[in-house]
């Protein structure tokens, strides 16, 4: 049976949307904030270490890469759904979100703890990140994820809005190259337990799975924004979009 809701995209230049309301934005905008501030709890320090058959060294990758990607899945999808204004308005909203965890952790670390609470030392490993890594994050998320928004509604104006997976991978390759060039040196370059060598080693090898994440969801991502483009009824090209990130308003 077919949803009653559901209606064919309709190519439509952004500048002509207006406020338009739509029914899954708001999802996708709570998922994406969501994906961001999990990596930055979890993954944001941990190294992992794997070692793979043929390899004379073992490859050391940053445990935010198993689902931080995701963000830039997601990222792909508000862009080519929604436009750039509406994925720019999700990327503030991250950056805000970001900034009041970091905040909130500052706080709650410094508060004296009560007796006989033994896990202080713990708690502050986990939850009291150092500012540098705090602004390097916030500053690589910020910049990368306005870089691949950018290049993907650019690219999608180039091939007339075929071949989505050239935009999606093109898109990455840029923004989450922009990313790791900027968090992995801004983070930890001339950190204890940090050599020039594994910086440029994590680095490499989280770009590449990074960008490899990006092509292993590939499918996923066709799924989904065909879905949401035949539920929202909209196919959106920023033709006379203005590509300011110093703006929220649509």
């Amino acid at each position: 049976m077919n949803d009653a809701h559901s209606h064919a995209p309709v190519a439509l230049d952004a500048a002509k949307l207006g406020s338009r309301p739509f029914r899954y934005f708001d999802f996708m905008m709570a998922a994406f904030v969501t994906i961001m501030l999990l990596s930055n709890v979890i993954g944001a320090e941990k190294r992992a270490i794997v070692e793979v058959a043929g390899f004379a060294q073992p490859i050391i990758f940053g445990a935010g890469i198993l689902f931080f990607p995701i963000g830039y899945v997601l990222g792909d999808i508000l862009t080519e759904v929604y436009g750039y204004a509406r994925a720019r308005r999700c990327i503030w909203a991250g950056t805000g979100a970001l900034l009041f965890m970091a905040l909130m952790s500052w706080v709650v670390v410094s508060l004296p703890p009560a007796p006989g609470w033994d896990a202080q030392a713990a708690y502050e490993r986990v939850f009291g990140q150092v500012p540098r890594i705090v602004i390097a994050s916030i500053t690589a998320f910020w910049v990368g994820e306005f870089a691949n928004s950018f290049v993907l509604a650019k690219m999608k104006i180039l091939t007339r809005g075929k071949h989505l997976w050239t935009r999606t991978i093109g898109s990455t390759v840029v923004g989450q190259g922009v990313d790791s060039l900027l968090f992995y040196p801004l983070a930890f370059f001339g950190a204890s337990g940090w050599t020039t060598g594994q910086i440029v080693q994590v680095l490499l090898t989280n770009w590449l799975l990074k960008v490899s994440w990006e092509v292993v969801l590939t499918p996923v991502t066709y799924v989904v924004v065909g879905f949401l483009k035949r539920h929202e009824g909209v196919d959106i090209f920023d033709e006379h979009t203005n590509f300011t990130p110093f703006r929220t308003r649509i």
